[in-house]
């Protein structure tokens, strides 16, 4: 570009140095026509001179006329040069602008971001300021509510105090309540006949559900327990009672002949089979009204050969003398005539009566009314939740394959029998 700039100065130059020298050529002819003048005389000299003058002129005309045309191409292209130059003079002079107007925004930016640090700095400067006043203020306070709660803890631990009396106050009187305060009657006479009322002692020891060797050792351990401590009257208070292996039945008939303090038995619900024969062997025996005692033969389950069959059906024989008999006795009646009884009562030889009818028959020695538990001198809200099984009987009840509850008595000792009342099979 800078040497076409250059050309176009050449030829403008050239074009003055033509134009100049065509002056000089027009001028020179100014200065002849005076000559021509004076010499007008010759006029076949002038002629000729002016001829030659003329021819001059067309030549310089010719080359003025084609510098001319020279000069405004040159001058077109100039212009489009010019024009092209101005063009990009202003793209240029547009893009400095848009340089500068982001260069001054990026300026804006940046002091815009300056002064939020600025601002920044300050509120860091004051939230320190504020955070070292409230952190002092915190101090103070602490140190305030340190002194604050000193007092208030003495003021508690007097408070406590007398909270722990009050509790101690309280605990006195919730176990005063757990007790009715009062103490078992104890009196070598505890049935009133007239009254049909009977006095119980904490002598006493339940017998309920199936007999078996647990309810045995149970039953036997205290009777001889209470021996040990005074001759006052023992009870066995029987609430339900099937029967049940006569073995451990006959071990608590034989301790009740032992004990050296009489030995009662209290019917309440039902006595049945061993139960029965418990009851109606025992040296007094105290029944409800609507109590039922039932008595029949013993039936047990055998097998085995003849031979051992017959073995033990005289096994069998042997302790239906042994239990059996003296319940007859007692009746007046021989055994023959008790179990002919028992099948003249019902069909199947369950012979059942109300504790009022029983005692005509001697199966029971007093009819009661009312019974005084006076071993029941806790509250038995308080008592914990007992986690043991039955002393006397562990195991589950179950549901057969025809939708029947049954339990399974445990398996007995050798010789031994089962005298349990089980009309419906519960007891397998």
């Amino acid at each position: 570009m800078r040497k076409l700039k250059l050309q176009h100065l050449a030829a403008f130059l050239l074009l003055g140095l033509v134009c100049a020298v065509t002056a000089d050529s027009q001028a020179a002819p100014a200065a002849v026509v005076p000559a021509a003048s004076q010499a007008a005389i010759k006029a076949d000299d002038s002629d000729a001179e002016l001829k030659k003058i003329r021819l001059e002129l067309e030549k310089i005309s010719a080359k003025n006329k084609i510098f001319e045309e020279s000069r405004k191409e040159q001058s077109k292209e100039i212009d489009g040069e010019f024009q092209r130059l101005t063009l990009e003079n202003k793209l240029a002079a547009e893009k400095n602008k848009k340089e500068i107007g982001e260069l001054t925004r990026k300026l804006e930016i940046l002091k815009l971001e300056n002064e939020l640090k600025n601002e920044e700095i300050k509120k860091l400067s004051l939230s320190q300021t504020q955070e070292k006043n409230e952190m002092e203020l915190a101090a103070k306070r602490m140190e305030f509510t340190e002194k604050k709660l000193k007092h208030e803890n003495e003021l508690l631990k007097v408070k406590l105090e007398k909270v722990k009396t009050d509790l101690e106050a309280r605990e006195k009187k919730e176990d005063w309540k757990k007790e009715s305060n009062t103490e078992p009657v104890y009196t070598d006479k505890p049935f009133n006949e007239k009254n049909r009322e009977l006095v119980i002692s904490d002598r006493r020891i339940s017998l309920n559900g199936p007999i078996v060797k647990n309810t045995a050792d149970y039953v036997t351990e205290r009777l001889h327990y209470f021996n040990n401590i005074s001759a006052q009257p023992v009870f066995i208070v029987i609430d339900n009672s099937p029967g049940g292996s006569v073995m451990s039945g006959y071990r608590i008939l034989k301790a009740m002949e032992a004990s050296k303090a009489p030995v009662y038995v209290v019917v309440k619900s039902f006595a049945a089979s061993m139960a029965a024969v418990i009851t109606t062997l025992a040296q007094k025996s105290y029944v409800y009204p609507n109590a039922i005692i039932l008595h029949h033969q013993m039936s047990t389950m055998n097998w085995g050969n003849m031979t051992q069959l017959k073995e033990q059906l005289e096994q069998a024989r042997e302790w239906e003398k042994r239990l059996a008999s003296p319940v007859a006795q007692k009746m007046g009646i021989s055994l023959e005539e008790f179990r002919k009884r028992m099948y003249d009562k019902n069909s199947d030889g369950d012979w059942e009566e109300f504790g009022d009818a029983a005692i005509k028959h001697k199966w029971a020695d007093y009819v009661v009314d009312r019974i005084d538990e006076t071993s029941y001198v806790k509250n038995p809200d308080y008592k914990p939740v007992e986690t043991k099984k039955n002393v006397f009987f562990d195991t589950e009840e179950k549901t057969d394959e025809k939708g029947m509850r049954y339990t399974m008595l445990p398996r007995l000792e050798p010789f031994d029998f089962y005298f349990i009342y089980n009309p419906d099979r519960y007891y397998r």
